[in-house]
């Protein structure tokens, strides 16, 4: 978003120190004007703001052509330069490896509980397959993409990662969480985005209504809304994460394909059932 050409720049120069070279870089700029960008950069100029899933998309189809893509925040940053060489040798080892998750670490090397994507989250040095993974850092498959598509762009933000694992494992691919690889990020909450209550709520039904068989959609939403109402302590905050649910049922979300019963088996297998 044209926030950060500081981090940017440090970005990409750990990029370029990988010892393993990428195919190409490709910088989205989402609404914004981009900073003077080194020549091995290419760009993709977006005239208003689509969220992450609309940037990502748009980057995505100008790296079709490429076998594995790379997602990463802007603000993050590369540590080890044998990152791209790890993951080459991740998916070479296994044909139905869709999504590989970093590890995300702030700059005292802390990873904070909501970035381990499983429910036992004690120990972020323990990796695995699992049933979700990380935006700030992560590689798609494009032979995968091509089976389940692309990001959801209705969300706009916030539960995309949720909805892009369950239709990957639904389709027989693996997500794994990979600790080796480590993103540097700032430590941040979720709920400095202004708007992050109410997309919260409106994803939360969307992903119900895109992906859960009917009798698991109430139970779903059940738990969330306990969880909100029992974890939140602002009262607009509240307010605005209910307001989000009324629109996830108003608004379209994009096509209704429920997830099958063996699906939500291996889920929960996982170690997260798709009510949780």
């Amino acid at each position: 978003m044209g926030t950060r050409p500081k981090e940017l720049a440090e970005l990409l120069a750990s990029v370029r120190a990988q010892t393993v070279p990428a195919a190409r870089t490709v910088v989205v700029a989402n609404g914004c004007e981009l900073p003077e960008l080194p020549l091995w950069v290419e760009t993709v100029q977006l005239a208003e703001n689509l969220g992450v899933t609309g940037g990502r998309n748009a980057a995505l189809e100008r790296l079709k052509d490429m076998d594995l893509v790379l997602d990463l925040d802007d603000d993050g940053l590369l540590v080890a330069d044998d990152v791209f060489a790890t993951i080459a040798d991740l998916y070479a080892a296994d044909a139905k490896l869709g999504i590989v998750g970093f590890r995300i670490a702030d700059e005292t090397g802390v990873t904070q509980r909501r970035h381990v994507p499983r429910l036992r989250a004690g120990d972020p040095m323990r990796g695995g397959l699992v049933t979700g993974f990380l935006g700030g850092a992560h590689v798609l498959s494009t032979r995968m993409l091509e089976q389940v598509g692309h990001w959801p762009d209705a969300f706009f933000f916030a539960h995309e990662e949720t909805d892009m694992a369950w239709r990957a494992i639904d389709a027989g691919w693996q997500v794994r969480y990979e600790p080796q690889l480590l993103l540097q990020h700032p430590r941040t909450s979720p709920a400095r985005h202004e708007f992050f209550y109410q997309v919260n709520a409106r994803n939360r039904v969307y992903l119900a209504r895109r992906h859960l068989p009917a009798p698991l959609v109430p139970i779903y939403l059940g738990v969330w809304i306990t969880l909100t109402v029992i974890r939140t302590r602002s009262i607009p905050g509240l307010r605005a994460w209910f307001g989000g649910f009324g629109e996830g049922w108003r608004t379209p979300c994009g096509r209704r394909k429920p997830m099958r019963w063996r699906t939500v088996f291996a889920l929960a297998r996982l170690g997260r059932p798709p009510v949780i």
